[in-house]
Parts: C-alpha cells; structure tokens; sequence
C-alpha cells in the first residue's frame, strides 16, 4: 500500500469493508485516525493508527467444488442447494452459477462488491472447463468450436481456446458465459456432453479440491486474484 491513502482506500485494502461501506461508517463516526474521529476524504499515513467501532464483518472467498445434482441457489421442492451443504460460519453467496447437472468450481463470498466485476460481460475473465462427450472427438471438431458457434437462438459464440485430453474429452477456456453454452455449443455438431467441470476462474483453479468440500482463498492467490478485479 502506497501512503498516504483515503481512509476508505485504507478500509478496504485491509479487506474490512468495502470504500461505500467504509464511507457509510465513517458518516456515522465509527471510524478514528489516532483517536479521533476520521472524516470523508481523510488521508492515512504509515505511522497512524486506525480503528473501526464494532464487529464487522470480514471479508471471505471461498473456492468450492459443486458436486453434480446440486443446484447453485434458491432451491425449490425436494432441491438441494450449495448452502445446504456448504459447512462455513459465515454468510456467503455464490459469485455465478453451475447447472445442476454441471459439477466444479464456483467462487463464494459476502463482499458485494464482487459481483459486477467478475460477472459483468464488459469484463474479460477467463474461465476453463474440462468437458467429456459421448463420443470421439475429430480435430475439425477442436477448430470449428475454437472460431465460434451459432447456437440455437442466433447467438454466435466468442472464439475459445481448446485442448484435447483424450479421445472423448477436450478442456475449453471461455471468457464469456451464456446459460448452458458448452453444452449448446456441442449441441451445435450433435455431440453429446456426459461430464462438464469447471476447473478454474482466473487464477483460482479447482486443483484437488474434494466435491462438496471449499478451502479459503487467501494470501497471494487472493491478492492476484483482487487484483486482476482491480479491488486492491
């Protein structure tokens, strides 16, 4: 962190809260700089100490390996949804979705600010999946799906990037994300989709995550990962 620094830059580098919120608390006289109470603008310097009235809450990431059959949010009748499994002490929301069908990596958190900025269509992220077919796998297959596809509904994708694995699978790096589009786009050449998984989101990559289990997104993974959000 360079200094001297806003006091809500400060706030929220230090992941307390984010600069809106941290203006809020500052407003309603939460906030001192040395023992007295900061004001909107205010600049912090190295050797000054800050301090936030009350338990606030702390910011988390969560990397989580959704299991197949469970659907992202907002489960109806006998569904079940990540929050039903999910074993964290702490509120948080998915940033996304997985089809229920579809098994992998979502990112879960409780900072709002998250959300525009990594699902935003205008903002370029990677995000790579390794897909299984029914059937064999031909390389005009590889490079059609690489330029792009028209889908039902007259949208033609983005060109992706592909790799072949084996001979029924191929992993694909999107940088964008309509509703059930690897799915649509194979659909396009009558290939049938029997797994798809996501593996990564950026710099956060599933590795070997367990299903149903998360682990915390921290140090320098997080520190690329909001930075590439521009949120540090």
């Amino acid at each position: 962190m360079l200094y001297p620094v806003r006091i809500n830059k400060y706030l929220a580098d230090k992941k307390i809260c984010s600069r809106r919120e941290a203006d809020l608390l500052i407003k309603q006289g939460k906030v001192t700089i040395n023992g007295k109470k900061a004001e909107l603008g205010e600049m912090v310097r190295e050797a000054d100490k800050v301090a936030v009235e009350g338990d606030l809450k702390k910011l988390v990431y969560l990397a989580f390996n959704k299991p197949e059959g469970i659907i992202t949010h907002s489960p109806q009748g006998d569904e079940v949804s990540i929050g039903d499994i999910l074993k964290f002490n702490q509120e948080v929301f998915p940033l996304g979705r997985i089809d229920k069908d579809s098994r992998g990596l979502i990112i879960l958190t409780n900072d709002g600010r998250m959300t525009d900025r990594l699902l935003n269509p205008l903002n370029v992220h990677e995000k790579e999946y390794e897909v299984k077919l029914a059937l064999p796998i031909s390389e005009n297959f590889l490079k059609q799906m690489e330029r792009g596809v028209r889908l039902d509904g007259g949208y033609t994708t983005q060109k992706c990037k592909l790799k072949k694995l084996d001979d029924n699978s191929f992993s694909i790096i999107l940088t964008e994300g309509k509703k059930r589009q690897i799915r649509r786009m194979c659909a396009a050449f009558g290939c049938e989709v029997v797994d798809l998984k996501r593996v990564r989101i950026m710099n956060i990559a599933l590795g070997k995550l367990q299903e149903g289990h998360h682990r915390i997104i921290s140090g320098a993974e997080l520190e690329e990962f909001l930075g590439k959000l521009e949120l540090n």
